[in-house]
């Protein structure tokens, strides 16, 4: 390639590194730069449009990280081949350099028709008691998916696509990798209305491997044991401890699958150090069995750095990857995505492809774009600082309202903290999570029937306070207190 002439403006506010970066990556996504052609050299391009090098190879690491371009030693950069599966989010981006204009304007809202309710009326149901408008900004959803209804109509007019429409696999695929080390192509990513969805046709795939036992983590994400139990799985339970699940009782010598959630275990918060996580690598290959890493809320980290995924470190093909955007979108969303191994692909593709997909294909291609614009991205980090502030706030009222009869664990990710109540007895902790429920507090009862740490962790609520505004969580922590069973 012998020149290159993105239009930079020096005056904006978007770095001038950031705006090369999004002009060379559209320029392949368009295809005016062809798999396998050179880039300019760093000095060249510099001196060509008067920059520092410093900022051209600050785009290009960028561009390389995102796997735009590659670097060959003593030769440059290169374009790399941009699977068939972006040929999509291709187009949608080449009409997006060209009217970002029209999608910062306002969405206007159209009279009701006549003889529907509108959305405040009665036969809508009552929102929840606790919820917090400044989790998600449905304008920039809303601006999103109006560009959907009105530049790609076209894409409207047929079904789904089985596996998940291409320009969503294409943006998940890069996200997971920047944000998760999660190593994949798009056409590995399979998406669905839910994890518990998913998990129906992971059934299915495990079935036709010839795997008919699955181990769950106690206590753990109980809603998949069921779909796994209806399906004819046989089951067993795998006690939790502040390392993850406790590998040496997994089943040994017996072909199954171990479902795990490492980095940030449900309920408990628990983190499988990188150690252990080869451990239970080795267990898989070494019993020919499959692991399924449900990465629930791994984003959601406050404090410190994310271990790695499990499927990252994985070399065997034995890591099932699942993920979801009910957490840190909105929780009515129902798009779950799970990553198979190739040969897991082809099960799917020989035995599920002829499904009817059960995502909207108009929120799928909202989300592409919410994701192509960066927008998931930065939603993802007002979450991180809107709910490190609230940790700080529940975990100090907490201390000041509920005293010693409440033991925090686990506040430093996800959506909820786990309290212990070690002066609570089942009786009374059942009655109060029905009295908090008619409150409308946000919180659930855990009933383990394995073991956490020690005997005292029998009596467990999970509390969700990210549910609770800033302004509202003294005073619904003050009223836990007077809830608590007095001794």
């Amino acid at each position: 390639m012998n020149t290159l002439t993105p239009v930079l403006n020096e005056i904006s506010a978007t770095p001038l590194y950031l705006q090369l970066y999004q002009s060379i990556r559209t320029a392949i996504l368009a295809g005016e730069i062809r798999a396998g052609e050179r880039l300019p050299s760093l000095r060249a391009l510099a001196k060509s449009l008067k920059l520092s090098v410093t900022t051209v190879e600050q785009a290009y690491s960028q561009l390389s990280v995102e796997g735009y371009i590659q670097s060959r030693p003593q030769s440059g950069y290169y374009a790399c081949d941009i699977s068939s599966d972006a040929l999509s989010t291709r187009a949608m981006n080449a009409t997006a350099s060209r009217d970002a204009a029209v999608s910062h304007e306002a969405i206007s809202q159209e009279d009701s028709p006549a003889g529907c309710h509108s959305p405040s009326g009665s036969d809508f149901g009552q929102p929840p008691a606790y919820y917090d408008p400044a989790c998600f900004d449905f304008v920039k959803w809303k601006k999103c998916m109006n560009r959907v209804l009105t530049e790609y109509t076209d894409f409207l007019y047929s079904e789904g696509d089985p596996q998940g429409e291409s320009p969503l696999r294409y943006e998940i695929s890069k996200y997971i990798y920047q944000a998760r080390g999660v190593r994949c192509r798009p056409e590995q990513i399979v998406i669905g209305a839910g994890t518990q969805q998913l998990t129906g046709l992971l059934c299915v795939i495990l079935a036709n491997m010839g795997i008919d036992y699955v181990a769950f983590e106690e206590p753990g994400y109980l809603p998949v044991r069921s779909i796994f139990r209806d399906r004819g799985f046989k089951m067993t339970t795998v006690p939790v401890q502040k390392d993850g699940i406790q590998i040496e009782r997994l089943p040994a010598n017996i072909r199954s699958t171990a479902y795990v959630s490492p980095s940030n275990q449900f309920p408990t918060g628990s983190v499988m150090p990188v150690a252990r996580c080869y451990q239970l690598l080795e267990w898989a290959e070494k019993n020919d069995s499959i692991i399924i890493e449900d990465d629930y809320n791994s984003e959601l980290r406050y404090f410190g750095r994310a271990v790695p995924s499990l499927q990252g470190l994985d070399r065997n093909g034995r890591v099932i990857y699942l993920g979801s955007f009910s957490s840190t979108l909105f929780p009515a969303i129902k798009i779950s995505y799970m990553v198979l191994s190739r040969p897991m692909l082809r099960i799917f593709e020989e035995h599920l492809s002829s499904y009817t997909q059960t995502c909207s294909k108009t929120e799928q291609l909202t989300l592409a774009l919410y994701m192509e614009k960066g927008l998931y991205q930065a939603n993802i980090k007002k979450l991180r600082n809107l709910y490190a502030q609230k940790i700080q706030v529940a975990t100090a009222a907490l201390g000041r309202f509920c005293g010693d009869a409440v033991t925090i664990h686990s506040n430093t990710s996800g959506l909820h903290m786990l309290l212990e109540l070690p002066d609570c007895n089942e009786e009374q902790l059942s009655l109060l999570h029905r009295q908090a429920a008619a409150e409308g507090l946000p919180l659930l009862a855990v009933f383990p029937s394995g073991e956490f740490s020690d005997p005292q962790s029998q009596r467990l609520l999970i509390f969700y306070y990210t549910r609770i505004p800033l302004e509202q969580m003294e005073a619904a922590i003050r009223r836990l207190g007077e809830l608590l069973p007095q001794t």
